[in-house]
């Protein structure tokens, strides 16, 4: 009787759990199918209302037959440009984030030609220039044909030259547009401002709240963080673009503005008096050909801008406007701009850093200018030269680039979060400094450091190096690379007995790239890599070399500086160990790294870079900073003032550098090094770290570092 009883009861059990999943079953479906709905329903609703509105598109190809729009007297009222306009008080922020994506949103009025009562248009036909303007920016990723989700709205009437503007009907056709509201939110470009005989450096449009992207502004008209300074554009300067920086100059600067001012005019030519054969100053040759110019002296024909390009520099001067033409077609020339023009507001001078490509003289100064000129080094003019190279390609090479980085400035006033540093702006993508270890940030509490000791056989320097790094208060550990295969090492009773680990590790080969290898016995993020005859340092100097470290952990920081040089009569680089004003490399014989680094010689360093040094049982320590450089594009740091780094217990043939062949090998290096790695990442820097309180006459018990030592 027990057994049906049990099997009656399974049977009910299993009934009643199916029962239950079944009904849940079913409710989860029917919350499935409405969710699907629901998600459905609301962007078809959104899709529905948007295909109701036919949104019209700009449309370029009949140009000639544009819709009339006639203007009256009380068609609009026009409002004067506001020139106390800041990015807070005249944007309306609020207009932007419409369109579900962190990107402004630019609307481009249809095009219209606008006429007045008698049918006299308010502008001329649309100019090259500007239909390459507004045909950029429909091309856009911040284009919408949508008014009503734009943050940004640019008017398709062309307002780029003045003296093509019917001032008073042009702002009333402005003001006549239906999304105006004032000029809230509206871009007005314009590159040719003022009329004779004032020349305004500002276009003289009723303009409102609109933010003005022009050429020519002051410090006086700029209305900082809301306009935009804009070059004006130059046809011209494409036909003189160069691509590299490896043009023949003739000459040192050359003047090839028209209509100079006399002052300008007239310094220049004393100037050339006693700088013949540095400076050219060039005129029209007549008044219609702007393709010739002649010397003002010897009336010899140059083509112009082509001429351009057999200068260092060309002069840029205050005009009758603050825009020139000359700056495009010097800057496409690669030419480096000499700036005269006091209180000359620079293109895009929020985002690019002028003073990296360009020389400003003032005014009043312009007698200097020779004197100016002739102190730059070859070095710094190269480093302009790509400089200018890079930002005109960036920047100003077409009209397209131009309104795009126009763009690029609102897109991060409305998103400051989003927005491009200063290397992303003005250096070369192999020029940023990305730190692959950690975010911009104070450095972390300190977790101490383990110094890395490479030895051979070397025992008796080996054992007094370990006495002294035990007193660096920052020692947390010591790793001693054993590299001798012959030999084994002393056994850890006869080592040092100090208050920190000591490991031993044997290698399998000898090798100089032993010392980077990232060994799990490491496990602090700061290495000292160190020789083991490096025994002269003290407990201060490194301490303090520790703490500089930590503000700079990507660099390497050390003691033993050196520089590479170039000899202009092998066409080579040369390495230098004499004392200079200059220092591009560290030896790891005796300095800080990040661990990281060592991760990346072994696995990533270039196999024939790590060949060599293995070979020749020389260069590691450039390698090194090879590899550190060409990643940070920053150059070491050299603490505490000592030079001198010789073992005074160490016999002078067993030390690697005492053999004369070192010293040609590590010139070799740098060369081959530099054709490895594509380029010559080594960056040179003029300075050291030394503690503050340094060489002051304060009380010892003042000072934290009382021992720093001597050269």
């Amino acid at each position: 009787m027990t057994v049906p009883t049990k099997i009656a009861i399974s049977k009910v059990y299993n009934f009643t759990q199916a029962s239950i999943y079944k009904k849940y079953k079913n409710f989860f479906f029917v919350l499935l199918i409405i969710s699907i709905f629901i998600a459905l329903s609301v962007p078809l609703a959104n899709f529905t209302s948007d295909v109701t509105k036919n949104y019209e598109r700009i449309d370029f190809r009949n140009l000639k037959n544009l819709p009339l729009v006639k203007l009256t007297n009380s068609v609009s009222i026009v409002t004067p440009r506001n020139s106390q306009c800041t990015h807070w008080d005249c944007f309306n922020i609020y207009r932007c984030g419409h369109t579900g994506h962190d990107r402004i949103a630019v609307y481009v009025y249809p095009l219209r030609k606008y006429v007045d009562e008698h049918g006299v248009p308010a502008t001329e036909h649309l100019s090259k220039e500007y239909y390459y303007l507004l045909n950029t920016v429909i091309k856009s990723k911040y284009y919408t044909a949508n008014p009503e989700e734009a943050c940004i709205f640019i008017p398709s009437i062309d307002t780029l030259n003045q003296d093509r503007l019917r001032l008073n009907l042009t702002s009333r056709a402005l003001s006549s547009l239906p999304y105006w509201r004032g000029g809230e939110n509206h871009l007005i470009f314009n590159m040719v401002a003022g009329s004779t005989p004032d020349f305004s450096t500002v276009v003289e449009l009723d303009v409102g709240k609109a933010i003005i992207a022009g050429a020519g502004f002051d410090t006086y008209s700029f209305r900082e963080r809301f306009d935009i300074s804009l070059p004006v554009f130059s046809l011209m300067g494409k036909s003189a673009a160069v691509k590299d920086t490896l043009y023949e100059r003739s000459w040192l600067v050359t003047s090839s503005q028209l209509n100079v001012d006399p002052y300008f005019l007239t310094e220049l030519q004393k100037l050339r008096y006693h700088h013949h054969d540095y400076l050219l100053i060039l005129d029209a040759c007549h008044r219609h050909r702007y393709t010739q110019r002649c010397d003002i002296e010897t009336g010899k024909t140059f083509e112009y801008p082509q001429v351009l390009k057999e200068s260092i520099f060309c002069l840029v001067f205050r005009g009758e406007r603050m825009g020139q033409f000359v700056l495009l077609e010097a800057m496409a020339a690669n030419c480096i701009p000499v700036i005269v023009a006091d209180g000359h507001v620079m293109p895009f001078r929020n985002i690019i850093d002028w003073k990296r490509f360009s020389v400003f003289i003032m005014e009043s100064h312009l007698s200097t200018l020779m004197d100016v000129l002739n102190n730059i080094s070859d070095k710094r003019i190269r480093q302009m030269q790509q400089n200018l190279l890079y930002i005109y390609q960036k920047y100003f090479s077409s009209m397209k680039n131009i309104v795009m980085t126009t763009l690029d400035i609102l897109q991060d006033r409305v998103y400051p979060h989003l927005g491009k540093t200063y290397d992303e702006l003005n250096l070369k993508p192999d020029e940023i400094n990305n730190n692959p270890l950690f975010f911009p940030m104070t450095s972390p509490k300190s977790h101490g450091f383990s110094a890395v000791i490479l030895t051979y056989d070397r025992v008796e320097s080996l054992f007094t190096l370990i006495e002294r790094l035990s007193k660096v208060p920052s020692l947390m550990k010591i790793i001693v690379v054993w590299n001798n295969q012959r030999k084994s090492p002393p056994p850890l009773s006869e080592f040092p007995k100090i208050q920190k680990p000591v490991n031993v590790i044997r290698t399998h080969a000898n090798k100089l790239s032993n010392r980077f290898y990232p060994y799990k016995e490491i496990e602090t993020e700061a290495v000292l890599h160190i020789d083991d005859d490096i025994v002269m340092l003290t407990s201060d100097e490194v301490e303090f070399a520790y703490e500089v470290w930590r503000e700079f952990p990507d660099r390497i920081v050390g003691f033993p500086s050196r520089t590479h040089i170039w000899d202009n009569v092998t066409q080579m680089w040369k390495y230098e160990s004499e004392w200079t004003n200059e220092i591009s490399m560290v030896l790891t014989g005796a300095a800080f790294l990040h661990k990281y680094w060592s991760f990346l010689y072994t696995n990533y360093m270039p196999v024939e870079v790590k060949d060599w040094v293995d070979e020749h049982m020389n260069c590691e320590d450039i390698a090194m900073n090879f590899l550190v450089a060409n990643i940070t594009n920053k150059p070491p740091i050299k603490v505490t003032p000592r030079k001198k780094f010789k073992c005074p217990e160490c016999a002078s043939n067993e030390m690697l550098s005492a053999d004369l062949g070192h010293m040609v090998e590590r010139s070799q290096c740098i060369s081959r090094f530099e054709k490895a790695f594509g380029r010559m990442p080594l960056k040179s820097v003029e300075f050291r770290a030394d503690p503050v309180l340094f060489k002051d006459p304060f009380p010892e018990k003042l000072k934290r570092f009382n021992d720093i030592g001597s050269l």
